[in-house]
């Protein structure tokens, strides 16, 4: 996912149980920084960033603002330095953005911070959403792969890609997950469904009628069912038509020395040529002109 998944809701959730207690001030907490301010983090793992993914977010951030917090930590002097969301704060700055929401906690490196996402995905409290964010966090920003996330929080890689998946799910059902209306199961089996109309839909009867993630499924997959079409009356080729495509299919085969196959078309034939790759295309292209140019 370099994805736009959402980590703003409950990241501090996820992270205040391992953070310092001395003090209310070294507790997650929730700001808008001066754009200015920030500064990225050197230990980046991602140096690149595509300008025209960048561009396109910048405009979603202009009519929408930044809806998921970055995560600063703050410096000396009054300054910030990133520690996930470089994206979002680089798209907030062409966007023309003063200030962006971000979660401001206290950490000797980034390092310490990936300990705590990792330690607090054991905690039995955290919805399948809030897990699903952590691991975002894990994977997206941190540069981890979900393999080793899922060797880190002791759970199978698809595990992780299952989690990471329920954050495709429209915020509506996301919050349906949060309140526990519907399980993590549930969520998987409304992705099931084409696109968001469908899946709030599905997720809001499955909610209010108590389905089974079984059935959710079922009604899922008949959503994303496509409609029947009328089968076309099929057409009687005479036997005439028939061999005189299986003679036409003989000359171009020799001809053109290529795999052609002729089928009989209304009153006429349909020829297609196939090839094996790019280079046998352009080679019988070749041919074809040379042998075009010595005709002229």
């Amino acid at each position: 996912m370099a994805s736009n998944r959402g980590m703003g809701r409950g990241l501090a959730a996820i992270l205040s149980p391992t953070l310092p207690a001395d003090g209310a001030e070294e507790l997650p907490e929730l700001r808008r920084l001066p754009v200015d301010l920030i500064t990225p983090n050197p230990l980046q793992p991602r140096q690149s960033f595509d300008q025209d993914s960048l561009l396109g977010l910048s405009e979603s951030v202009r009519e929408r603002g930044v809806l998921q917090p970055i995560l600063v930590r703050p410096c000396p002097g009054g300054t910030y330095e990133l520690i996930a969301g470089e994206r979002r704060w680089r798209a907030a700055q062409l966007a023309g953005l003063e200030v962006v929401p971000a979660v401001v906690a206290t950490h000797e490196d980034r390092e310490s911070l990936e300990i705590a996402v990792i330690e607090n995905m054991a905690r039995e409290d955290l919805n399948p959403v809030e897990e699903a964010r952590a691991c975002s966090l894990l994977v997206d920003e941190f540069g981890l792969t979900r393999e080793e996330v899922g060797k880190r929080v002791g759970r199978s890689r698809v595990a992780v890609s299952n989690l990471l998946r329920l954050l495709d799910l429209p915020d509506e059902v996301l919050d349906m997950l949060v309140a526990g209306r519907l399980t993590e199961g549930h969520g998987r089996a409304v992705l099931t469904a084409p696109d968001h109309a469908d899946r709030r839909r599905l997720a809001r009867a499955a909610a209010d009628e108590g389905w089974t993630v079984r059935e959710t499924e079922a009604r899922a997959r008949e959503a994303a069912r496509p409609p029947e079409v009328a089968p076309k009356p099929t057409r009687k080729v005479h036997p005439d038509q028939l061999a005189a495509a299986e003679r036409l299919q003989d000359i171009f085969a020799r001809a053109l020395g290529a795999d052609v196959r002729v089928a009989p078309r209304k009153e006429g034939y349909t020829v297609t040529l196939a090839v094996e790759s790019l280079q046998e295309a352009e080679a019988l292209a070749k041919r074809l002109s040379f042998r075009a140019a010595a005709g002229d």
